[in-house]
């Protein structure tokens, strides 16, 4: 029929000649920005599949948890307005986890090697990051030390899995699979995790397991006064109720700013990367019907938490310049992702709207209004889009002084000769390594 997992071939992406999408998160260079948020779109082998067929390319992998047997009520998901949700973790084992996260990377690898889909050169490159909370024990633990043990080196579920191969694909049973699956990993600091323990736990992860590392931050650092004047005098959601509770047991501005700056130091120190990620959903109160009474609070995600999460990154870049990268995943969707992008934001994923009728169709849409600018800006990479995208071109690398001398030499002989484009490369390679 012409199709995978019932997603039409014709409906997904599969780059462009024209324009170089890749971009750079912490050592790795995946073709395309994009991406599935931790969630339902990245929880099975079929999930990642149908992302990338939809040209994602940065697969942040469903976080899971050391309590894995969670009893999770149905429905756990409301998509008809506004995005809320219940559902807060991995609704699989440990063990099944890893699984799906092996075979779905197995599979796209074979759908790679067929030949079969139109792919652009370079198109294929693509990265699993994988995300782990909530505390420093359940992190520690023996369960969530063999999951991520697994996920960096899963060479012997590979070679089980190979077997299990159908005798009509037995050519693909020798092909190379990834098996150092991720050596990134995002940590949700959902639930009110503590300052000093979200310290803790990057600590040992950036030490402990060698791990380039994001942390997953909240929208309650926008504190409630603004926070509730955002959602509620400027975007109008008054029925939205954010119980003081959630900002309580949460990380504060001053907080979250020692303990980035602090790991910041130390990731260079270690010589690992590390980056922060807005946001998590929003802590809201349950007032309607569509979820048990007895789930007294329910998480916000959709366009409102877009406004939030965008006023959080204008003030963390107030706060520290260029010095973290920045991942970016609330509300995306095909009307704001190139705008995401054009920001700097690296990467892009999205949840809420591919919950919505056409599922992961609608995420092959989102680039089109990308390679559109492109190509009127006359750019061809992400890194030149992003300088050229809000009309400042040069001006945008005119201040070359936080760069060492070699790349400010390359920066300003490309700028000489008007060349914006091969200036932006190394300028913001340098900025945001």
């Amino acid at each position: 029929r012409g199709a995978i997992f019932d997603l039409p071939i014709a409906k997904g992406y599969y780059g462009s000649p024209a324009h170089d999408l890749s971009v750079r998160f912490h050592r790795h260079a995946p073709a395309s920005p994009l991406g599935p948020a931790a969630g339902p779109q990245t929880q099975m082998a079929q999930n990642l599949v149908l992302a990338w067929l939809a040209g994602c390319r940065v697969m942040e992998l469903k976080t899971v948890q050391i309590k894995d047997e969670l009893v999770i009520p149905r429905p756990c998901i409301d998509m008809q307005t506004v995005g809320y949700n219940v559902e807060w973790s991995q609704e699989l084992r440990l063990e099944q986890s890893v699984e799906e996260y092996v075979k779905g990377a197995m599979l796209i690898e074979i759908l790679r090697a067929t030949g079969k889909l139109p792919l652009a050169p370079g198109f294929d490159r693509t990265i699993y990051d994988m995300s782990v909370g909530y505390d420093l024990a359940g992190i520690q633990s023996p369960a969530i030390q063999r999951f991520i043990a697994a996920l960096k080196d899963a060479r012997p579920i590979v070679d089980r899995l190979r077997a299990e191969l159908p005798a009509e694909y037995a050519q693909y049973r020798d092909l190379d699979f990834p098996t150092k699956l991720a050596d990134t990993l995002t940590l949700s600091t959902f639930h009110g995790c503590p300052p000093d323990e979200i310290e803790r736990i990057l600590g040992y992860l950036l030490e402990e397991h060698q791990l380039d590392c994001n942390v997953k931050l909240n929208p309650m650092l926008l504190g409630p006064a603004r926070l509730r004047e955002l959602l509620h005098d400027v975007m109008g959601y008054r029925d939205i109720v954010v119980p003081d509770s959630a900002f309580t047991r949460d990380a504060s501005w001053a907080q979250m700013r020692g303990f980035v700056d602090r790991l910041g130091t130390k990731a260079a120190a270690l010589g690992r990367s590390f980056g922060v990620k807005f946001t998590n959903t929003l802590i809201v109160e349950n007032r309607r019907t569509f979820f048990p009474a007895s789930e007294k609070e329910m998480y916000l995600s959709g366009p409102p938490l877009h406004v939030l999460a965008m006023n959080l990154v204008a003030a963390f870049r107030q706060e520290f310049g260029a010095r973290f990268a920045i991942s970016f995943s609330a509300g995306i969707d095909r009307g704001n992702f190139a705008d995401a992008v054009a920001l700097g934001l690296l990467p892009v994923t999205v949840c809420s709207d591919l919950l919505q009728p056409g599922g992961y169709a609608r995420a092959a849409r989102y680039v089109e209004p990308l390679t559109a600018r492109m190509t009127e800006l006359g750019v061809r990479t992400i890194d030149g889009y992003v300088v050229k995208a809000f009309g400042q071109g040069a001006a945008g690398l005119a201040d070359l002084t936080d760069l060492d001398d070699a790349t400010r030499a390359a920066c300003a002989a490309a700028l000489a000769g008007g060349d914006v484009e091969a200036a932006a490369g190394p300028a913001l390679l340098a900025r945001w390594a």
